[in-house]
């Protein structure tokens, strides 16, 4: 077959995909290159393409090219569900048909693997995370690879510890396409790679097969029209955001950076009378697609959400995406309003940068590769023990938090250190160098990042050759539509009656504080004999805090007052009267202690506070005047002896921070004393719970000294 039938056989597969059999679609000549360069020349290929310039059309046109011509099936590696659902709907109107496994769908997998074994599948969607399942390398991925016709790889910048957004899953990859069978073709595609991350890629993929085919277009988004609205504060953003909504065309999403902004903003705006969904890494997944299925049909206004939502939807006519508050890269913010404007001749692309930001990425930034010595210290753990160990186990050895940790062991398992098998994790035994200057110029590379993203905030220049640039696009320009091209058309004004809503809003005190309910696994191995579930006798009632530090009411004015920098002094009076408005609603929550409250408890005998070696002043005159206030006895403080290294470890895994806590403590002769003249559960202030073990801990001595009941109430909590 020449080149002109391929290519007629290729358009006509392309208009069944976007539904217009017969028509005139032609693939772009790019696409075509790509296509041709799959199918033909059985290459390997990475595109770099704006989103909406029609990547997967090349790898489902190519899919049943080759299918026609008996290759096997195409594995996708997608990162993300929502992208999954919208991809595997797309195949279907070309007849292709496609199946996934991801975590949403574990009761099908046996079925799915079955149909891939016996040809009845044409495309199989995988998580990365799949690749790192030790069930799935051993049983599925060898038979997989021998059989896979062709191999894709979206959003293949993650691939690169270079880009923004890297994921060591994805490093798995590798020993996938080292074990490909000659003459497999590959696509690697990405909307998001600068020049540096397109090399890195593109070296990857090519590695014993020769050079890979790069594709690299422009990225313009000739409908996207970008702008900022400076505005002074949290309230105003809400308040602006509420009344300017509904002029916003079509139905969009709502960025925050964090879930606690997002729940907020959600709250609101539907006080305000909009139909809008949150969408972040803790809803349920049944109402994530939902969300996703509502935002579609323009059942809803907006989605609000956090990057949990960035590459994986898929909605051609979105009409607008605003930030509230600025993400970390400007790469990461191309990416999300590359959502926008697909279909449509144009859409609105808004951010609204806000004071609390950077304090939100610098919350957020403990995800660098752990220093040298942490990762020997872990290496030899696993050296040592001769054995798998869970990561709870390895928690013992080393003091990382649990995600990083995690994070870790999967780089090192790609570098060939150490390998998940069933129980655990295990040492290899091979030779393993610390690469101490990548890993710092990828730091650099993070905080490069963070001064591009206040750059474009500030810039006089044209926002959309801003972004362009900083993915490297040599045919960056003024785009004409921008704020500072075509002048702002944005009202920043907001009224009175709305900032007065959203200053309510965020002033609303109070969120819940779960208590522990089970000591962390291995802990006898540290000499300490706590294991398995807490006695109901000594465990915490769920707690109350202020507020969590990453949202943006009360956590705007805690994350001053709590920074390690801050200067120790007494509890501000705003603060420590909204602290005594989150203990009179809870007295009046069910299970609370007022009058007429269903279920009610006991009321709370007096106030008890935890010793602080950081900020005294601040926790002594938050319990003192809660006690005053509240008319409540003040009994006194725990006693910090010093031991156990001391609580003021921090930013550490649960294994580690009850080490350092469980000694830490202990119940005064005179604490005692006033817990048995005032026989009642106990007020237990603190300023601060993150891990919630110093809670756990100052929680069982009361209750072994003889409390019945201890509550506890902070300013702050982290998630």
């Amino acid at each position: 077959m020449d080149d002109l039938e391929l290519r007629a056989e290729a358009d006509a597969i392309l208009a069944d995909l976007v539904g217009a059999p017969g028509g005139s679609v032609r693939l772009r000549e790019d696409q075509w290159r790509a296509v041709a360069a799959l199918v033909r020349e059985r290459r390997r290929a990475l595109v770099v393409q704006r989103t909406g310039w029609g990547k997967s059309a090349v790898y489902f046109v190519a899919t049943v090219l080759l299918r026609r011509r008996g290759c096997g099936p195409t594995v996708i590696v997608s990162p993300l569900l929502a992208l999954m659902r919208n991809q595997v709907e797309a195949a279907g109107r070309a007849g292709i048909r496609a199946r996934t496994i991801n975590s949403a769908n574990p009761e099908e997998w046996d079925t799915i693997h079955q149909e891939i074994g016996s040809g009845e599948a044409d495309v199989l969607l995988v998580s990365p995370e799949r690749l790192n399942s030790v069930d799935f390398r051993e049983q599925v991925l060898p038979g997989l690879t021998a059989a896979t016709g062709l191999l894709v790889v979206d959003e293949a910048h993650c691939i690169s510890d270079w880009g923004h957004d890297f994921r060591p899953d994805y490093r798995r990859l590798r020993a996938m396409l080292a074990g490909l069978s000659p003459g497999v073709p590959v696509l690697a595609t990405t909307a998001t790679a600068n020049a540096r991350v397109t090399a890195d890629v593109a070296e990857q993929l090519g590695t014993g097969t020769g050079e890979a085919l790069v594709l690299r277009g422009p990225l313009d988004r000739e409908s996207l029209r970008l702008g900022v609205v400076r505005l002074p504060d949290a309230a105003h953003r809400l308040g602006w955001l509420a009344e300017h909504l509904g002029r916003l065309p079509g139905s969009g999403i709502v960025y925050t950076l964090t879930v606690a902004a997002a729940e907020e903003a959600t709250a609101f705006l539907r006080q305000r009378g909009f139909a809008v969904a949150s969408y972040t890494g803790r809803t349920e997944n049944a109402d994530r697609l939902q969300a996703e299925q509502d935002l579609l049909a323009n059942r809803v206004k907006a989605l609000v959400a956090t990057s949990a939502l960035g590459m994986g939807f898929d909605k051609p006519d979105l009409g607008f995406v605003v930030h509230l508050g600025s993400p970390s890269s400007p790469i990461a913010y191309y990416q999300q309003v590359g959502r926008a404007g697909r279909g449509v001749e144009h859409a609105e692309v808004l951010l609204l940068p806000g004071k609390e930001d950077e304090a939100i990425w610098r919350y957020f930034a403990d995800t660098a590769f752990p220093p040298e010595a942490q990762v020997r210290q872990t290496l030899s753990a696993l050296a040592e023990a001769g054995r798998p160990l869970s990561v709870p186990a390895l928690e013992t050895a080393v003091e990382l938090r649990r995600a990083r940790l995690e994070t870790m062991l999967k780089v090192l398992d790609v570098d060939g250190a150490v390998r998940r098998v069933k129980g655990g994790w295990e040492s290899t035994g091979q030779p393993w160098v610390y690469d101490g200057e990548r890993y710092a110029w990828v730091a650099r590379q993070r905080a490069a990042e963070q001064q591009a993203m206040r750059d474009y905030v500030s810039t006089g220049g044209c926002r959309m050759e801003f972004l362009r640039r900083q993915l490297d696009d040599e045919e960056a320009a003024p785009c004409g539509r921008c704020d500072n091209c075509a002048g702002a058309w944005i009202d920043s004004s907001v009224s009175p009656e709305a900032l007065t809503g959203a200053r309510k809003e965020l002033d609303r005190p109070g969120v819940e504080v779960e208590p522990r309910r089970m000591w962390p696994t291995g802990m006898p191995a540290l000499g300490i004999d706590l294991r398995g579930r807490i006695p109901a006798g000594e465990q915490c009632a769920t707690g109350r805090a202020l507020g969590r530090l990453s949202d943006i009411g009360w956590g705007n004015r805690l994350r001053p007052l709590l920074a390690e920098n801050a200067p120790d002094g007494p509890v501000p009076d705003e603060v420590l009267k909204a602290s005594v408005a989150v203990l009179a609603d809870w007295a009046r929550s069910p299970g609370g202690w007022a009058p007429n409250v269903p279920d009610a408890s006991p009321r709370p005998v007096g106030v008890v506070a935890v010793p602080s070696l950081s900020r005294p002043q601040l926790v002594g005159s938050l319990a003192q005047g809660i006690a005053a206030i509240g008319r409540l006895p003040w009994l006194g403080t725990l006693t910090y002896r010093g031991a156990g290294g001391g609580h003021a470890v921090r930013r550490s895994n649960s294994a580690q921070r009850l080490r350092a806590l469980s000694e830490a403590f202990t119940v005064s002769g005179e604490l005692a004393g006033a817990l048995a003249r005032s026989p009642g559960p106990v007020l237990l202030v603190d300023d601060y719970t993150d891990t919630g073990w110093t809670l756990t801990v100052a929680a069982r001595l009361l209750r072994q000294a003889g409390c019945p009941g201890v509550l506890p109430l902070v300013l702050a909590a982290a998630g």
